[in-house]
């Protein structure tokens, strides 16, 4: 009998995060999913976690983090300001004052406990290289050094699915079309570092967002919920 596949999904609530919980629907027998919070400015992510994670049908766990990441990003010092550009053409480039010191290495770290407690195989998350705002813990090189230590502190391997790695807004746009229900899904997700509802259109993260879809020739689906 074949050993049934089973995922833990890092599930932001963001539009990445999304579509690599419906990729995993479609990959693997069994998944769970994941949420941090972390004081962070954006907190509106988490009402959309849980609605998605709902939606999907899929369970989640929500991990409370407290003021952990306090300190340094505009998303985790509220006395700080989220950067503003006219559009994604005028994005500076390099590491955006938005990264988050150790942020991805700490929720690895989490969610590598989960899935040995849940006997997981795989870790999914929505890392891209593409368009990531220069942050190095976004990287493959990166992925796949925190996946060996992850191997030798558990004596376990889990592996860790990127299935955004090397794709940009676009092509993630596309590949969430690919699967039954997403698009729906992503009418709840939120990406805006702003965390505010509509989108503020002027933040790194949403003019990546409405380039990618504009590229892929689709109107987001969250605005469905604007109108």
């Amino acid at each position: 009998m074949t050993k049934k596949t089973k995922a833990l999904v890092v599930l932001s609530g963001g539009q990445d995060s999304t579509t690599c919980l419906y990729w995993a629907k479609e990959n693997f027998d069994e998944v769970l999913c994941i949420t941090f919070d972390y004081n962070q400015r954006h907190s509106i992510e988490l009402d959309c976690a849980k609605k998605i994670s709902e939606i999907a049908g899929v369970e989640q766990e929500v991990i409370r983090m407290g003021e952990i990441f306090k300190g340094l990003s505009p998303l985790t010092d509220k006395t700080k300001s989220v950067e503003q550009y006219e559009s994604a053409d005028t994005l500076p480039g390099g590491l955006e004052n938005t990264f988050v010191p150790g942020r991805n290495m700490m929720f690895l770290t989490v969610a590598a406990n989960r899935a040995y407690v849940h006997e997981c195989d795989t870790i999914v998350i929505g890392v891209s290289q593409e368009d990531y705002g220069g942050y190095p813990d976004c990287r493959s090189e990166y992925i796949e050094q925190m996946e060996k230590a992850i191997e030798f502190a558990l004596d376990k391997k889990i592996k860790i699915a990127t299935p955004l790695i090397n794709l940009n807004k676009k092509q993630t746009v596309e590949m969430a079309k690919e699967f039954s229900g997403c698009m729906d899904a992503l009418s709840y997700s939120h990406t805006c570092y702003n965390g505010v509802f509509p989108p503020c259109g002027k933040c790194h993260s949403c003019l990546l967002r409405l380039r990618g879809f504009e590229q892929a020739g689709e109107t987001d689906p969250i605005y469905r919920r604007v109108s």
